[in-house]
């Protein structure tokens, strides 16, 4: 199986950034707000493998984040990708921070279709992320810290199928 080049990984638009991140923040949209968010964009930096053996690619956190036991929040990457047919990238908490503080993606497995990348989101990959831990300890993960991570994976359809469907949006979308 080739596997070389089947997607691309690009930063959404700041616009779509920003609206996504004052949605979540219950930003006003002050000047000093935008320029701040704008700094955290221009921070931003593509998903990467670390070794030349790892299969995932590591998306990096784009602000400081602490959750107590039992705190969720949903963050937005800024990350959108361009997949091939025939391919989905699945997301999931990167191991050491699953293993040490029970950290969790709220829906388990995050699913990203080749599809999603056209949606009026920009195809904005967002994550909601809970601490999960059952020994009182806190999550910190600071700005630029690798938190997440992709994983590429072929997947299949039935001989018979003949979905004509097209997506247009995020969480749900497929469902309306």
């Amino acid at each position: 199986m080739n596997n070389i080049g089947i997607a691309e990984f690009q930063k959404v638009s700041f616009f779509q950034f920003l609206a996504d991140w004052s949605e979540i923040y219950k930003m006003k949209q002050e000047e000093y707000e935008k320029e701040a968010v704008q700094n955290i964009y221009n921070a931003l930096t593509l998903p990467k493998r670390s070794t030349k053996g790892s299969c995932g690619y590591d998306f990096a956190c784009p602000c400081d984040i602490s959750l107590k036991p039992n705190e969720s929040i949903k963050i937005p990457t800024g990350m959108r990708c361009k997949i091939n047919n025939g391919w989905a990238l699945k997301l999931y908490p990167r191991s050491s921070l699953g293993f040490q503080y029970r950290m969790q993606l709220d829906n388990t497995v995050g699913i990203i279709d080749s599809d999603y990348f056209r949606s009026d989101n920009e195809g904005h990959i967002l994550v909601k992320i809970t601490n999960d831990s059952k020994e009182a300890k806190t999550l910190e993960i600071k700005s630029g810290e690798r938190f997440i991570q992709g994983i590429f994976l072929p997947y299949g359809i039935i001989k018979s199928d003949t979905t004509e469907a097209v997506r247009n949006g995020g969480f749900g979308s497929t469902g309306k």
